[in-house]
This record gives C-alpha cells, structure tokens and sequence, in this order.
C-alpha cells in the first residue's frame, strides 16, 4: 500500500513537472483551450494513478516528442496524447498569422498636368474699358457691357444679348499646342451654358461678326453646361461629320468664379476644372484645321454669364533645357490671386515640371525671382514679388521634396519688365515667375 501511495505521488509530481515543460515550450492558448487542456491532463493523471508506475513512462513518452539538438524546431504534439495541445499550438499559431488586410475601395486622384509656355499670345481682362461700356477689342450683334462684381476683383464682359455672338475681331496665330484659359461667373439661371469656339477662318469668306452656328473653314466647339461638358470638332469641308466629346465631372458651379482650361494638343483636347481634368478626347479637332480666331456664344436666353482673364499660352516648354543648358526659365504657368502670394491649384503641373529637373539635377541650384506689372504702388509691388517667390520656394519644398537651401529668392517688383506696360497682354507678359541657375 506504501509503495503505491509513494508511485502515486511520484505519478502526481511527474505530471506536475510535465506540465511546466509544456508551458515553457508552448505559447499559451486562449482561456477556454486552457482549461480544457487543464481538465485533460487532470484525467490522465486519475488515469496514472489507476494504471500504476508501469503507465508512466507510457503517460510521458506518448505526450511529446523531445526537442531535437540545436534545431531550433519545436516539440510537436502527438495525435493520440496530446490532442488538445496540438489544438492549442494551431489556434496561437493562427492569433500570431498577421490579419489579412481588408480590401480597400479604389480611389483615383488627378491633378493638373498641363504645363502653360513661355509666350502668351494673347490675354484680356478688360482693364482698358470703362464700365459700362462693349469692350473696345470685341465685337457683337447683341448686348453686352463691361462691370464690376462683388465677389471676384477686375472687370468683367456681361454677355447679356440673346442668341448673341461676342467675337474678338483680330486674329491669334495659335500653334499646334496651346492653352486657353478664362474666368467664368454663369449667373443662376444658367442651364444650357454658352459656348466657347476655336474656328479657322474662311479666307474667301471672311466676317467680322460670324454668326453662322459652325463658323469658318472648321473649328472645335466647348458647350459649358451647368451639368456637364460636351464639345464638337466639326469642318464644313465635304467630310463635314462631327467629332464628339462629353462629360458630366465638375460642371461649372452658378454664382460662382469658374476657371476653366483647355489644352489643345494638335487633335487632342483637354479640358480642366476645379482641381481636375475632366475631359481628354484625344482625336476631338479635325488634322487639318489651323486656329485663328475665337468667339463666345449664348443658348441660353434667360442666362447672363460674365467672363474675364482670358489668357491664350504656348504649352509644354522644354524646361531641362531652358533651366539646366540656357541657365533661366520663365514660366508664367505659377499664378497667384490678385494682390496675393497665394499659388493657385492650376500651378501645378509646372510646379511638378520644374521639381522634376531639380531632382534629376541635385547639384543644381537656382533663384526664384518674382516679378509683377507696373499697377499699383511700387513699394507694395516689391513686397508682393519678394512674398511670391518665397511662395514658390515653400511649396517646392514642403510638396515636392526639393531642398530648400538649394534655392534663392527675390522679389524685383516692377523694375525689369519684358514688355511695355500698356495694354493688358504685355502686363500679363511682366507677371511672372523667373528661375536663375546659379
């Protein structure tokens, strides 16, 4: 009876023993596991107590393998013994497996892409006419007048005649690759939307005012509608079928400034609007048309819209070139808010084009020079400059990466114009932005 009390007891301690092995050599399972897996050992010791000193090598052996060596594998569970210890290692072994990532919703982004060139061809925002006057550049057959409005700064062309053309009467030389851009506020009651047209005048007939509904040689309508956009190649040569573009992102918002651009890249035509592109039809413009004029023209006859800033640029300047080998770049595709140090959101693109030199190039330094027109005070309009290239210079670093003690600043104000002062288009050709290899 002695001996089996003391077998009992040695039965009792080598379990107890066993069972801090297995906690050593195994991550501890959730509580549930655990305790089934306590209640488990707890019958196979009634078992050993029952079964005597001859179960309890049988007990050990047949619970777990020894570690091998220096393997570095750990001790694995039989399938007999051991059932709920190879349980508890698969569902920690499951808890320890990295979460499978949740799919994520796609998403797109875009933003300006286009880069303006280094001359403007044309640009009018009617600060030469007195309000309440027609634009002295621009003809019509309806009504129209220049004003002021409360919400945005500069005049504004109010076209208010019905079914109306208003027509810039002289001529652009457009090349291949241009932009246009333009301010719009289309009043509330603007549905249809009005039309901007790029046409290639008859020269066996030409018109001052060209009211015909698909004017010149060919030519590539813009609907702006308050729901969407649509656009129209079109030529009154035999081949006469329309080529068609339409999308309904970011329409233009009533009551509201509107900047609308349009790059047209020999047939290709892109049109931009509130931080995004929002149409690209690449064969929208017949091959064969050669743009020299432009109008603007209402559908809408309860609809008011007014324009201004109509700017028309070169597009896509070979920037390495004119930065790394000419040593000075000037863009005027980094705009500001009238009498503010604000970039615009359409700045973009060039930003990203001069950012992308800049890094393939480290060792090249520059200073960024701002420049503004002869309007205003001198002393403000150096100040301006100076808080413009500071601009500049801020957000290539903090949104491009470009170190900032690679780049200089200055401001110089008014005091290095490229052009005379005196009509709205050479104003525009002195704001500008300079960068300088040093």
């Amino acid at each position: 009876m002695k001996i089996r009390v003391f077998f009992t007891i040695l039965v009792i301690m080598s379990m107890l023993l066993l069972n801090q092995a297995v906690n050593a050599q195994i991550v501890k399972p959730k509580e549930v596991l655990k305790e089934q897996g306590t209640n488990r050992i707890n019958n196979r010791i009634e078992q050993g107590v029952d079964e005597g000193f001859n179960k309890i090598e049988e007990g050990i052996g047949s619970l777990f393998k020894k570690k091998k060596g220096d393997s570095g594998d750990e001790e694995e569970a039989e399938e007999n013994d051991s059932e709920t210890g190879a349980d508890a290692v698969e569902q920690e072994d499951k808890e320890k497996q990295p979460a499978k990532p949740q799919k994520q919703k796609v998403e797109s982004y875009t933003q300006y892409d286009f880069v303006p060139g280094d001359r403007i061809l044309y640009f009018e925002d009617f600060s030469q006419d007195a309000v309440g006057d027609f634009p002295a550049l621009w003809t019509s057959n309806g009504s129209g007048e220049v004003k002021t409005v409360n919400i945005a700064p500069g005049k504004w062309l109010h076209i208010n005649g019905e079914d109306a053309v208003y027509c810039y009467s002289k001529t652009v030389a457009f090349p291949d690759n241009f932009i246009v851009e333009f301010d719009i506020i289309p009043d509330e009651e603007y549905r249809h939307g009005i039309v901007f047209t790029l046409f290639e005048e008859n020269p066996e007939n030409p018109k001052e005012i060209n009211d015909d509904l698909y004017p010149g040689k060919s030519g590539f309508h813009i609907i702006l509608g308050s729901e969407g956009w649509e656009t129209k190649g079109y030529t009154n040569e035999p081949e006469g079928d329309w080529i068609n573009g339409q999308a309904s992102k970011n329409p233009v918002i009533t009551e509201q400034v509107n900047h609308v651009i349009i790059w047209i890249q020999k047939r290709r035509a892109r049109i931009y609007h509130q931080g995004a592109k929002v149409l690209d039809v690449p064969t929208n413009i017949y091959a064969h048309t050669k743009f020299n004029k432009l109008l603007f023209s209402g559908w809408d006859r309860a609809s008011w819209p007014m324009v201004t800033n109509i700017k028309i640029t070169t597009a896509a300047p070979d920037t390495r070139s004119k930065l790394i080998t000419e040593g000075r770049l000037t863009t005027y595709g980094i705009t500001f808010d009238v009498n503010k140090a604000d970039i615009k959101p359409e700045s973009y693109g060039t930003l990203n084009d001069i950012a992308t030199v800049l890094k393939e190039n480290p060792s090249v330094k520059v200073k960024i020079v701002g420049h503004t027109d002869s309007d205003g005070d001198d002393a403000l309009n150096l100040n301006l400059s100076k808080r413009r290239a500071e601009s500049v210079r801020n957000e290539l670093t903090s949104k491009f990466g470009i170190d900032a003690s690679r780049m200089q600043t200055e401001g110089a104000g008014e005091t290095r114009p490229v052009a005379s002062n005196d009509t709205p288009a050479n104003k525009a050709m002195n704001r500008r932005v300079e960068f300088i290899k040093l």
